[in-house]
């Protein structure tokens, strides 16, 4: 089938032949997000892009992306306005707080869930980040054009059926996601095909790293590395995404 714009970025993942096509996904957006936040164009510098960023903040997991991103101006910029945001959010969480009275049966209750109007607000302050919410609206897309192109595209259907299969992680969320997305029909066929498709190439991970653990056995040094030299990295991402051995994301200057 001929290539559609929307589709050229889900068949470069498929092309590129890694563990998983969604991972490889994950991190061009990713990348693209902070070029877009940090980068020469300075985004960071408009207004409604700074508003957004003061609202929603970053995870953790971005702020030390970002930091090692390079842009130490750039930051500052986000840092100065968001906090502006943040303290006034707090000043308000202070000024309407009232503590709980204490019990018996409040000393004894496990704590599972944040029940102090501030300790749930600061957990909302950590789940909100600008990049994470702008992937996930991207994401969902690239999950549609999957499932668009699977029905529609042989070829298409015939590179997955190829393919190293998928993280675990992103397995789930084309599991879940295929509910609304194919009829009973599509699903009795769907379902048997991805299954196989994962236990092999688990199966294939496991071997690799197995051996690699076997070829420090001085009796195999020797031995031939077979495809065992990164399986740790790959192992890694099979079981939980991204891409353990990437060096930091930088500036480009």
């Amino acid at each position: 089938m001929k290539e559609k714009l929307y589709t050229i970025p889900m068949n470069d993942a498929i092309n590129a032949g890694e563990e998983c096509p969604f991972c490889y996904i994950e991190r061009e957006v990713e990348q693209d997000l902070l070029d877009f936040v940090l980068g020469s164009g300075s985004s960071y510098m408009e207004s409604d892009v700074r508003e957004a960023t003061d609202k929603a903040g970053f995870c953790r997991q971005h702020f030390k992306k970002m930091f090692d991103y390079g842009n130490t101006l750039g930051n500052g910029w986000i840092l100065k306005t968001h906090y502006m945001q943040t303290i006034r959010e707090m000043k308000e969480e202070f000024g309407k707080f009232t503590p709980s009275k204490s019990t018996l049966m409040g000393k004894f209750k496990k704590n599972t869930e944040r029940e102090n109007p501030i300790g749930i607000w600061v957990q909302e302050k950590e789940k909100s980040c600008y990049i994470c919410k702008r992937f996930a609206d991207t994401y969902e897309r690239y999950l549609d054009t999957f499932f668009h192109m699977y029905k529609t595209d042989e070829e298409f259907r015939s590179k997955i059926a190829a393919s190293k299969g998928f993280c675990l992680s992103h397995f789930g969320d084309l599991c879940e996601y295929s509910d609304k997305k194919l009829n009973d029909k599509e699903k009795k066929e769907f379902y048997p095909a991805m299954f196989a498709l994962m236990e092999k190439n688990m199966d294939r991970l496991q071997e690799d790293v197995s051996w690699l653990v076997e070829k420090f056995d001085y009796l195999n040094k020797d031995a031939d590395w077979k495809n065992s030299k990164d399986a740790v990295e790959r192992g890694m991402q099979k079981l939980k995404g991204g891409y353990p051995a990437d060096p930091p994301y930088k500036m480009n200057k």
